[in-house]
């Protein structure tokens, strides 16, 4: 039986060695749908791979079912992701609704410079680098620019805080609801990420409240877990295998429906 939604799977797993391989198999299907689904091309003015008008509007169909959330609307603090420049869905118009309609405390990931030890935080962005609220209704914000445009980006072409940056670095109870991007999932609410556990990490770091000397006290319920991914990366025949430390999914959001 299944552990409950926005918990970490707990039954006995055997076949670990099993469960790798069927997720590698899974992920080459899933990146060949998304690449099939929707190309990438060259910016004419620059260099940078830019992704097609279609995959846009879907992205922008998965966030209009979160901001009608209650969830959403209850919640104060939003953990959530930059995308990548193409194959993935797109949060920029997210990240603007966001900051500047629903004035939510928005926290993003900051995985630093060692790549190798598949960990991050997430770093409350209350002001930009060139000061100012990024909160704030400034027409930059609205329609253009946003405060992460300037930041350096990581090896796969995403912006991240400055390592520099002083703003507070999320700890369990921060963040009261967590959009988490896959490479697929399925009905059970199960996630498959990239392969490196950057997200598991993490929930499992801000589910976990320190006592005293260290000892754990209380595990912590926030963050409510989020899913978010195209109909492409919907399993709706197949399930996807978790191991003990693989997160269920509070529900999962995709262009047409909600999990």
């Amino acid at each position: 039986m299944l552990k409950m939604s926005g918990s970490a799977n707990t039954n006995n797993v055997d076949g670990g060695g099993d469960i790798r391989q069927q997720k590698q198999v899974l992920r080459k299907q899933i990146r060949s749908r998304l690449r099939s689904a929707y190309p990438s091309s060259k910016n004419e003015n620059e260099n940078d791979v830019v992704s097609d008008n279609n995959l846009l509007t879907k992205s922008n169909q998965v966030f209009a079912q979160l901001y009608n959330l209650p969830q959403y609307q209850a919640a104060s603090t939003i953990g959530f992701f930059i995308s990548m420049p193409h194959g993935e869905i797109q949060t920029r118009d997210a990240i603007r609704h966001i900051i500047t309609k629903d004035k939510k405390t928005l926290y993003v990931p900051r995985v630093g410079l060692d790549f190798e030890l598949c960990d991050m935080d997430l770093i409350c962005c209350t002001n930009n680098h060139h000061g100012g609220d990024v909160g704030s209704s400034s027409s930059s914000q609205e329609d253009g620019e946003l405060f992460y445009d300037h930041w350096p980006r990581n090896k796969w072409g995403i912006p991240e805080p400055p390592i520099t940056d002083a703003n507070k670095i999320a700890t369990p109870g921060d963040i009261d609801l967590l959009i988490v991007p896959g490479l697929a999932f399925d009905s059970n609410k199960h996630r498959m990420g990239q392969g490196k556990g950057y997200y598991d990490r993490f929930i499992a770091k801000m589910r976990q409240e320190k006592g005293q000397g260290g000892a754990t006290a209380a595990t912590v319920k926030k963050p409510l877990l989020v899913g978010v991914c195209l109909e492409e990366q919907f399993l709706v025949d197949e399930t996807i295998p978790i191991s003990e430390h693989d997160f269920i999914m509070d529900m999962v959001l995709t262009p047409s429906k909600k999990v």
